[in-house]
């Protein structure tokens, strides 16, 4: 199965789970270019806005179709329980390309369900999901969640 792994990261704890993805399937990988700032403080708040408001944004081109791939494995950090802009917006932009699609997130707290309602009801139902809090990106005590997923994808 062809598969793409989309994500958007601001902390680098989504990078790092999309790459270990892509990694273990073998897979594209595609990172989302917000163009605004989110940098700092201010930047931290503005997107936290932006995506309780279930805001867009304006994203760099993409070097992969979508609609190449049997799978589009998408991943987001959560901001106030909800998806990213960023993210958000690539799901909008690509509806119509996605096939088959697996959802994962970071977040510090409790609100992975509630993301991932927000994404299917943005896009398709899963076929699988992975929630990593950030305290287990940080301490590498993701694998065994992350075999799981894998072992669903496949």
């Amino acid at each position: 199965m062809k598969t793409l792994v989309v994500y958007y990261s601001r902390t680098q704890n989504t990078k790092k789970i999309a790459e270990e993805i892509a990694s273990k399937l073998k897979c594209s990988i595609e990172e989302l270019i917000d163009l605004k700032s989110r940098k700092g403080i201010f930047g931290y708040i503005k997107g936290g806005h932006e995506a309780l408001v279930k805001g867009h944004t304006e994203l760099w081109d993409l070097r992969h179709d979508p609609s190449k791939y049997d799978l589009v494995i998408i991943g987001t950090p959560v901001w106030g329980g909800m998806v990213t802009p960023a993210v958000r917006t690539f799901i909008r932009d690509n509806k119509k390309k996605l096939g088959k699609v697996a959802f994962f997130c970071t977040m510090a707290g409790k609100s992975d369900q509630k993301t991932f309602a927000g994404m299917e009801k943005l896009s398709k139902k899963p076929i699988a999901t992975l929630a990593v809090r950030s305290r287990e990106v940080k301490k590498d005590l993701y694998e065994e969640k992350l075999e799981e997923y894998i072992g669903k994808i496949l």
